[in-house]
């Protein structure tokens, strides 16, 4: 088996990705992402959690997403399938600091500018080179990766490997590590307008959750350049009751709520109708001998509240954290890689509790409010990303009163 030749290797250059790497590369570790497409290339996950700013700053970041010119988004807003919009939860109210101003990005120009500084800070990227499988020792370890590009196969190796494939998710995929949340199992179909209507001053960018029958619901996310990014999440027998076309669905949903058919009337439908499923799931181990999961690589939750590139960035910043110090103790143990995932799982179910909330057909947040008006700051805490504390007892308690909640998951937080 060949010596490592880099410290780590990471597999995919995606917001996990990159954040891991540039945090690395900044401490002075050799790193490299294999990259299988070419940047700037499309992703969605365009609608961003204001706690993104914290892991910007740290990268230098947070000043260039103003200079860039994206959508800011101060809000997010809830619509009933009537047209009657919820206050707006301005992210302001709670937190004056600039983490109360977020955006809406294009993933394309956002994910280019994250490779960029990783780039900056040392890290390599190899763009259309696409990671086949991860390569073990005799005793199982991870100790590198084959990768496939124009001129062929290759092998890298290194003292550590980073999944970072997203949804792909190939060490979860190849190891049989996937586990569904089956209540969470749903189907999403999006595509975008040009010159449909925006709400007037600070609720131009907002985000909306407008409801649909059955608990579903579109997204509204105002964009740059007067586009808009609109999707519609629900079942999979609610959303392909009559049809499995994306734009006859896309037709007929649109007229399942008020705010939504109103916004919609002046804009013109552009580029293709996209579809995917299967949302929710978790990997059954946080890392193995020679090899930690990053981002959706690692888990992906429902995303009604914006919560995907959020995560991906935060756990990126978590694994660089653990890495840079094992590397630098010269232990790379997998046991030294559970506390990051106990950390990140912690996080994730305080965010799956309250997506299952909002599933529940008894539950609403005006609902919620009504009750105990004094716990709206606790919830804003909860979508805008605050995740990482101990504080929202009291919420969940408010919450149980009105709707059953889930019992956190015994797995994820494990190693291999």
């Amino acid at each position: 088996m060949s010596s490592p030749e880099h410290d780590v290797i990471i597999i995919g250059g995606g917001p996990a990705g990159a954040t891991t790497a540039a945090f690395l590369a900044k401490e002075g570790h050799d790193v490299l992402i294999f990259e299988k497409d070419q940047f700037p290339r499309y992703h969605i996950g365009e609608s961003m959690m204001p706690f993104c700013y914290y892991t910007l700053e740290k990268l230098g970041l947070a000043d260039q997403m103003d200079k860039i010119g994206f959508q800011q988004k101060h809000s997010v807003q809830f619509v009933t399938t009537d047209g009657r919009i919820s206050k707006p939860f301005y992210f302001f109210q709670h937190k004056d600091c600039p983490s109360a101003v977020t955006w809406q990005v294009e993933r394309a120009v956002f994910d280019n500018m994250l490779a960029g500084k990783a780039r900056e800070y040392g890290a390599e990227i190899r763009e259309n080179h696409k990671v086949l499988d991860v390569i073990r020792d005799e005793n199982g370890k991870v100790v590198g990766v084959e990768v496939e590009n124009s001129n062929g196969r290759e092998q890298h190796f290194a003292k550590l490997v980073v999944d970072a494939s997203g949804r792909d998710a190939l060490v979860q995929s190849k190891s049989k590590w996937r586990r569904r949340d089956p209540a969470l199992n749903k189907i999403a179909i999006w595509t975008y307008f040009e010159g449909a209507m925006r709400d007037p001053g600070l609720d131009a960018g907002a985000t909306t959750v407008a409801y649909l029958p059955d608990k579903g619901w579109f997204w509204y996310i105002p964009m740059r350049d007067n586009r808009v990014s609109v999707g519609v999440v629900a079942d999979r027998d609610y959303l392909y009751r009559d049809s499995r076309d994306p734009a006859e669905i896309m037709k007929r949903e649109i007229h399942e709520n008020v705010w939504i058919e109103k916004h919609l009337e002046s804009g013109k439908q552009v580029g293709e109708y996209n579809v995917t499923g299967e949302y929710s799931y978790r990997a059954e181990y946080c890392a193995a001998d020679g090899v930690i999961l990053v981002g959706d690589a690692f888990a992906f939750l429902d995303p009604v509240f914006s919560s995907g590139v959020f995560l991906a960035l935060k756990s990126g910043e978590l694994a660089a954290e653990a890495i840079d110090k094992a590397l630098k103790e010269g232990d790379t143990k997998p046991e030294r890689f559970q506390e990051y995932g106990k950390t990140l799982c912690e996080a994730m179910e305080r965010m799956r509790k309250i997506v299952y909330a909002f599933y529940d057909e008894d539950f609403s947040f005006a609902k919620l409010i009504r009750r105990h008006p004094h716990l709206r700051p606790p919830l804003t805490d909860l979508l805008i990303g605050d995740l990482f504390v101990e504080e929202f007892d009291e919420l969940f308690e408010a919450i149980e009163e009105i709707c059953e909640l889930p019992e956190p998951v015994d797995y994820g937080f494990k190693i291999a």
